[in-house]
């Protein structure tokens, strides 16, 4: 084999591993999560204004945002396949022209159910989808000594734009009405998300494979389990997890409204939350790096149930602004967690596969934690019980994640 001209071999070392292309095409990314997170975090700012549109419940008027995220975790697994084989790029303009188009034809629908179809199957399915599992899983193999703070910045990205996207849509909505403002939204995504695609051509290094092997608990038996039990616990530990996540994030809005204090502060305390939720997720990052996936799932499990529980005493302005803040601030290292757990504990070539099969189930719980907690509402004219449904699954992910790190403690010390 001829020996590589200088020229090649510079292309070469410009596409490695945590190199500086891979830091510039962190920060690509970074924008493609925040311009595609507007597909799950617009719905819960709309919610009120949709529902008196349409004249239906509370829980009809939460299902198009239980059927977007629905659509996200399926569109996560099947966009991250197509990357697999194709690379990003071809996804991205999928999802960017979609997400166009889903939020022009929501705007444009003549009752509930095609704006739901326009929401699951474009918005979420083709749309959003193709930013968050597929984007997290790639960044993953960009990098390898600052994996756990890299995946962080990556899906902080879904959180910044849950911060900045409920002011903006909740000003338009009220300055020009919810359907103009889905227009210009769509218009604006899709011609952002095309354009940096394009940008993202480059296919990610080949993997070394030793390194989850050699973890206790780690490689063809990840925590000492065949790897589709393994897979099942930690797509079970997802759904559980985000069910509880659900409730403030879908119904702050229509909290708020119910307590008399108008949804524009809701809009604020979903804003400050998700805000909170870029800082936790970066700081969880660090953390991963030091002490693992496994257990910062853990402390962040805690930490949610905890906020949650402070959800049902306190309503006050004041106190829901503080709860708000600290919710975020305990739950967004949670869903990047599955990530870098999934990195350690099985082989790299399964990365793209078994990270959309986990987020696809995160996607699930957020789905059906929308949706269980607008029934609930509907039942009981409360939303203290579905705070409370959010608390017991929360202490199903707990229990999850405390069984898996017993296992993994148990094989370090037989491998010692």
């Amino acid at each position: 084999m001829p020996p590589s001209s200088p020229a090649q071999s510079a292309a070469a070392d410009r596409y490695q591993v945590d190199s500086s292309y891979a830091a510039l095409r962190l920060c690509i990314t970074l924008v493609l999560m925040i311009v595609g997170a507007s597909g799950m975090y617009v719905m819960p700012v709309v919610l009120p204004a949709v529902q008196a549109h349409f004249q239906v419940d509370r829980g009809l008027a939460s299902m198009p945002y239980t059927l977007t995220m629905l659509g996200v975790g399926v569109g996560g697994l099947l966009m991250g396949r197509m990357a697999d084989r194709s690379g990003i790029t071809r996804p991205l303009l999928l999802g960017g022209a979609c997400l166009g188009a889903g939020f022009i034809a929501a705007a444009m629908a003549p009752d509930i159910w095609f704006f739901m179809a326009a929401h699951c199957l474009l918005i979420g399915l083709l749309g959003t989808a193709c930013t968050f599992s597929p984007l997290v899983a790639d960044t993953s193999l960009w990098f390898r000594k600052r994996r756990g703070i890299a995946v962080a910045v990556c899906a902080s990205g879904n959180y910044l734009g849950g911060a900045l996207w409920p002011p903006i849509v909740q000003h338009f909505v009220d300055s020009v009405g919810w359907q103009q403002t889905y227009i210009g939204m769509g218009i604006a995504c899709s011609l952002i998300m095309c354009s940096l695609a394009l940008l993202m051509r480059a296919r990610p290094p080949a993997q070394d494979s030793s390194a989850a092997n050699a973890r206790p608990g780690g490689g063809p038996r990840p925590f000492g389990l065949a790897p589709g039990a393994a897979q099942l616990l930690l797509c079970v530990a997802g759904v559980a997890c985000c069910v509880a996540m659900a409730m403030p994030q879908v119904h702050i809005v229509a909290y708020c409204g119910d307590l008399g204090y108008g949804p524009a502060r809701g809009a604020q305390m979903l804003s400050l939350m998700l805000a909170c939720g870029v800082v936790s997720r970066l700081v969880s990052g660090a953390i991963c790096d030091r002490i693992g996936g496994l257990r910062t799932l853990l402390l962040g499990s805690m930490l949610q149930g905890l906020s949650l529980l402070l959800f049902i005493p306190f309503d006050s302005l004041a106190s829901l602004y503080l709860i708000s803040a600290l919710f975020g601030l305990f739950q967004g290292g949670i869903v990047p967690s599955y990530a870098i757990i999934v990195r350690e504990y099985f082989p790299a070539a399964e990365a793209g596969q078994r990270v959309g099969a986990v987020i696809m189930a995160t996607m699930f719980g957020m789905a059906l934690g929308g949706w269980v907690s607008g029934k609930i509402f509907d039942m009981t004219g409360s939303y203290h019980a579905a705070f409370a449904n959010g608390i017991a699954w929360n202490l199903l992910n707990l229990a999850i994640a405390l069984f898996l790190l017993t296992r993994v403690r148990g094989l370090h010390l037989r491998a010692a």
